[in-house]
């Protein structure tokens, strides 16, 4: 498996299919996907790896695995992804963590080194994210990495129309 970064905590690596087991304890989690229409099934987590693979081959990058170094333990993903934000293609700092490893600090420390990588490695003059509009803790991820506020739109997620809040930083 392909590390990416690493961090004083973690590493991020390129998603594999045997992560979905791990990968479902978030994705398919009620809790943890309370910003989203609904939890993914299990044909939709496969579907996320096998898109987040796509993606290192099409842009070299996309959403990682994240990885706490003490165990090995796999509390989330976090990358880039290029998202369609009101027709136009822009890359997306994006982030996922299992309920139990939230507010340790480990989306923070994965979406500051991603913003890192977009700047210095991939050399994107700006970086996006969006959150659901009352998604206040991926705010604080957001605000925590020098994101600032933009504006709010509306977008499809998962055949439902959402109403989300979008930051940027700029190299």
């Amino acid at each position: 498996m392909k590390r990416i970064l690493e961090t004083e905590r973690l590493f991020l690596r390129e998603l594999v299919a045997d992560d979905k087991v791990e990968l479902s304890k978030i994705l398919s989690n009620p809790d943890s996907m309370q910003f989203y229409p609904a939890p993914f099934s299990d044909k939709e987590v496969e579907d996320w790896i096998k898109w987040s693979i796509d993606n290192y081959k099409r842009y070299r990058h996309g959403l990682w695995a994240v990885i706490l170094k003490e165990g090995n333990i796999f509390p989330g993903d976090c990358g880039i992804t290029m998202q369609d934000i009101k027709g136009e293609k822009l890359p997306e700092l994006g982030y996922h963590i299992k309920k139990e490893y939230c507010n340790k600090g480990y989306a923070t420390e994965a979406a500051k080194a991603c913003m890192d990588y977009a700047f210095r490695t991939l050399y994107y003059p700006v970086l996006y994210t969006y959150t659901k509009h009352d998604n206040r803790p991926s705010d604080r991820v957001a605000e925590k990495t020098g994101m600032k506020f933009v504006k709010c739109f509306e977008k499809e997620v998962m055949g439902e129309v959402v109403k989300e809040k979008l930051y940027c930083k700029h190299r």
